[in-house]
């Protein structure tokens, strides 16, 4: 696995990462249809809390991020892409491996919303997440507290 870290996101870093978010959503979005190079963006400066946002970088660049935003029923896993070059390595799985021992520790439980289709389901799968409900684009899951 890459040598990789989380960092406390900031306000500079928000166009790069919706650059990068284009990209990585971009095959996914397709196949179910639905990619618009605006509105994939968008999203994501429309809902961009850098104080719950981390940078993930591996060898000191831009690698992606992950959000964890508390709700009053649990925390939302949001946002969480990695460059493609770097998926599979188990980057992914360490990050959230970290997230769910912060929350575990917390005594709070996880939820999220993976695309219909998505290789990242089985990622959030194998770390305890449970299928809630689903709907024609989004597959919404929950990981209790073990």
């Amino acid at each position: 696995m890459a040598d990789w870290m989380l960092r406390a996101a900031t306000a500079d870093d928000l166009e790069p990462l919706v650059e990068l978010r284009a990209v990585v959503m971009r095959p996914d979005l397709e196949r179910l249809g639905r990619f618009d190079a605006h509105r994939v963006r968008q999203r994501l400066r429309d809902a961009y809390a850098p104080e719950h946002t981390w940078v993930i970088e591996v060898g000191g660049e831009l690698a992606g991020c992950v959000a964890l935003r508390p709700a009053p029923d649990a925390h939302w896993l949001e946002h969480f892409f990695l460059a493609p070059e770097l998926q599979g390595a188990g980057i992914g799985g360490a990050v959230v491996t970290r997230l769910l021992a912060h929350c575990d520790a917390a005594r709070v439980p996880v939820r999220l919303n993976v695309l219909q289709g998505s290789a990242a389901r089985r990622l959030y799968e194998r770390h305890g997440f449970v299928t809630e409900s689903e709907d024609p684009v989004d597959v919404f899951m929950l990981r209790p507290l073990p």
